[in-house]
């Protein structure tokens, strides 16, 4: 029989697992490294994309077909610019509705598995250029990965996540809390102190259990696991769409 591994060196290997950076200063921050999966909303350059996404929030995000197929074709783009060094093109006929500032992540998966991902919780540019930038960030400057090379880029698929204005959730109690939260919607973050975290809505796939859920949120901010008990919350929607190739 092998040797059983201590609690501690569990939950430090766990949360490297799950971990992902955040950077305070630039206020980019990446997603954990789960394996992909494919979104409910996954679309082609060539295909159109659902107009009900069940992952709008109630602060009235929402993307048209063609602003989705727009976001992607710009996100393609930019990081094939970004790889080969070439000039990225300027952005031409932009859509109304991705000109308001909002945040949002860039993810990139090869064959289902993280490639890269960064995004900006916070309203701070407009869509579409933030969709630019996070492509280039993704690419270039997740931390947990070597830079991507031309040779992938045939092999990466892109998914954007547009993000609804974080609110505060007030909560009484930490079992309050836990009656709140919607997983497969909610993306929730964490804050305490000089300690910030956030996961997804679609981290949910991967920690289904409010409590797991919280609880490696807490640990990935820097926090002991039971850190979201005292834990300002705020939560999110997101809605997702990918390339499907």
């Amino acid at each position: 029989m092998g040797k059983s591994i201590p609690l501690p060196l569990r939950r430090k290997k766990f949360f490297r697992t799950f971990s992902c950076a955040f950077f305070f200063i630039t206020g980019v921050i990446c997603m954990p490294p789960f394996p992909s999966q494919a979104s409910s909303d996954s679309i082609g350059q060539s295909s159109s994309a659902h107009h009900n996404d069940p992952s709008a929030g109630p602060d009235g995000a929402y993307l048209t077909a063609d602003a989705k197929e727009y976001l992607l074709r710009l996100a393609r783009q930019s990081l094939e610019a970004c790889v080969n060094r070439t000039l990225a093109p300027k952005p031409e006929n932009v859509p109304e509705s991705v000109k308001a500032k909002q945040g949002c992540f860039v993810t990139l998966t090869k064959g289902g598995n993280l490639r890269g991902c960064i995004g900006y919780l916070e309203g701070i540019k407009p869509l579409y250029e933030a969709v630019i930038e996070n492509a280039q960030n993704a690419a270039l400057s997740d931390p947990r990965f070597p830079v991507v090379g031309s040779e992938e880029l045939p092999s990466i698929v892109i998914e954007i996540s547009a993000l609804t204005p974080p609110r505060i959730l007030e909560y009484k109690s930490p079992q309050d809390l836990l009656d709140k939260l919607t997983p497969g919607q909610d993306g929730i973050i964490l804050q305490r102190g000089f300690h910030q975290s956030t996961y997804l809505p679609q981290v949910w796939e991967q920690l289904p259990d409010k409590v797991q859920f919280l609880e490696n949120l807490s640990l990935k901010g820097g926090m002991d696991p039971d850190g979201w008990k005292s834990a300002t919350v705020k939560r999110y929607r997101a809605i997702h769409f990918q390339e499907h190739k």
